[in-house]
């Protein structure tokens, strides 16, 4: 809130450097008018945008967030950093719908480095729209912590969902390239289900044999592994990929796929020992 009582949104823009970076400079120089409380972060093309720092932004306290890009087929790395940056816009619209978050708190917007006038424009009416929907969380009817648990859930699925929407997310298709046709790239029942069926990954004490193969072909070091010792999923840093599951030998079986349940406790530390039969001798 303002001193005068007046609800200041706190937004943040992550525009491209080549040409809505442009359009804001000139939109500067030319002393056209926009709230001072839209912050903006330059980044060299609108297709680095990710998911996880729209999520972060929202977890952090901002209201809103623009992404600016180039005009479609205009990108100056090449002509697909835009599209790039139109599915995932379309995704996260959804992913924030899911989760009870209004969608036009994301806003994505193409401007040229000579439309310091349209920038001007578009920022004065995604502000005035963000001040009459409110705080986040406020038109939404969600409370505070409930908003964050809900931010958190999304924010740790990002790499599987990225992983398991790699196909639509390097959509490069010109008879798509308008926001209608990318918003409907992704229904709410597919989110839905991606979501609740997201799984999780536990090594069972019992089978696992300590050769550590998981650890080894795991992309993200997952999983806390030593040497003929119990290993153990990592869930914080789990992308849910299903390496591990694949690389433990079916002679085992140690890996299991959960969904739908929750993942069973850690070992305790008086089991993380494998007992091989070759080895019994030597313990």
């Amino acid at each position: 809130m303002s001193s005068k009582g007046k609800f200041e949104p706190k937004m943040l823009g992550m525009i491209c450097n080549w040409c809505c970076y442009g359009g804001a400079d000139l939109c500067g120089v030319s002393r056209f008018q926009y709230p001072a409380y839209i912050k903006l972060i330059r980044v060299m093309c609108s297709g680095r945008v990710d998911l996880k720092h729209i999520f972060l932004a929202f977890a952090n306290g901002a209201d809103a967030m623009f992404v600016g890009g180039c005009h479609i087929n205009d990108c100056h790395y090449n002509p697909e950093g835009n599209y790039d940056a139109l599915s995932m816009v379309s995704l996260c619209k959804k992913l924030l719908a899911y989760i009870g978050i209004n969608p036009k708190r994301l806003r994505l917007e193409w401007v040229s480095a000579g439309e310091g006038i349209r920038f001007a424009a578009i920022m004065n009416e995604f502000a005035k729209e963000i001040e009459q929907l409110g705080p986040l969380g406020k038109s939404e009817g969600i409370k505070e912590n409930e908003l964050q648990a809900r931010l958190e859930k999304v924010t740790k699925l990002i790499p599987y969902i990225k992983l398991k929407k790699k196909e639509k997310l390097a959509l490069h298709d010109p008879a798509l390239a308008d926001h209608q046709s990318y918003k409907d790239l992704f229904s709410g029942e597919e989110i839905e289900t991606l979501i609740l069926k997201a799984p999780s990954y536990w090594i069972d004490p019992e089978k696992c044999q300590g050769c550590m193969s998981c650890a080894a072909r795991c992309p993200v070091d997952a999983i806390v592994s030593a040497k003929l010792q119990v290993h153990v999923v990592d869930q914080g840093k789990c992308i849910k990929c299903g390496t591990c599951l694949t690389a433990c030998s079916s002679k085992f079986g140690a890996v299991t796929k959960i969904t739908g349940a929750p993942v069973p406790p850690p070992t305790p530390e008086d089991r993380i020992q494998v007992a091989r039969k070759n080895n019994k001798k030597a313990a």
